[in-house]
């Protein structure tokens, strides 16, 4: 259902069964799939995509021009995936010439006053609280959690199961399964709690723990650490995606708060 004091372009390609609510604005290049539910007063632009099942509640602006001088009015997109809930007042900013669209998985949810900046990347299942900023071309991997008022640098990439402590300023980039807080942030532990309510056992648990351990609190430099971590564990996803990540972090690696 489409309110009528809402402006949708003729263009607009909308499922059959989405909900507009009054004073909502959709641009022409704009595609919303079944079952998305749009509030009142947002303000959906071009080049936006969002997929099944969204909630989108007042204020919320998507897909509006990033805020880079570098931008050159260059065709690019922002692309939401299914079961989203994206609160009030939150923005997406679509994507620039770096990576050409900005980028939302699947069951995630955006706090108010969240902002997403240009080529963003979050994965599933994320939960960024009220406030949370990203800057450009940041990654966030499945399952993290960013508390209220987290301010993420510019391509930083933040692990999958990570939990960021509120008013986290992220500058490096933070290994998956981990806790950081403090400031500068730092290293805290191993996200045991949000492990165990995704299914990780406590021997998979206590396995992450002993790849950490060697990592930060054995004195090693992060290159000897790696090492020893790759000849004296077993092979496993959790052992080979932290070495993946670190070995592949461009801005390095947050140091140990404990």
């Amino acid at each position: 259902m489409i309110h009528k004091y809402a402006d949708v372009h003729p263009d607009a390609r909308l499922a059959g069964n989405v909900t507009v609510g009054p004073f909502t604005s959709i641009a022409a290049d704009v595609e919303i799939g079944e079952g998305t539910w749009i509030g009142p007063n947002v303000t959906i632009m071009d080049g936006t995509r969002i997929g099944k099942n969204c909630k989108v509640f007042p204020g919320a602006v998507i897909g509006a021009i990033p805020q880079d001088l570098k931008f050159q009015g260059e065709e690019t997109t922002v692309e939401i995936g299914d079961n989203n809930t994206i609160r009030e007042f939150v923005t997406i900013n679509r994507g620039t010439k770096a990576a050409w669209k900005t980028v939302i998985g699947n069951d995630n949810l955006l706090m108010a006053y969240v902002h997403i900046a240009h080529d963003c990347e979050v994965g599933n299942h994320c939960i960024l609280v009220n406030n949370a900023s990203l800057a450009g071309e940041v990654k966030v991997h499945d399952w993290a959690i960013l508390a209220g008022g987290t301010l993420v640098h510019q391509f930083v990439h933040i692990g999958a199961h990570v939990m960021v402590g509120g008013a986290g300023k992220v500058r490096k980039d933070v290994p998956p399964f981990i806790k950081a807080d403090r400031d500068p942030l730092s290293y805290m532990g191993v996200n045991s709690v949000g492990l165990r309510r995704r299914g990780f056992s406590n021997e998979k648990i206590n396995e992450i723990q002993d790849i950490y351990r060697t990592l930060y609190l054995r004195g090693y430099t992060v290159s000897q650490a790696l090492e020893i971590i790759e000849k004296e564990f077993e092979p496993t996803p959790e052992r080979d995606e932290i070495l993946h990540f670190i070995r592949n972090s461009n801005r390095g690696i947050i140091r140990s708060g404990v």
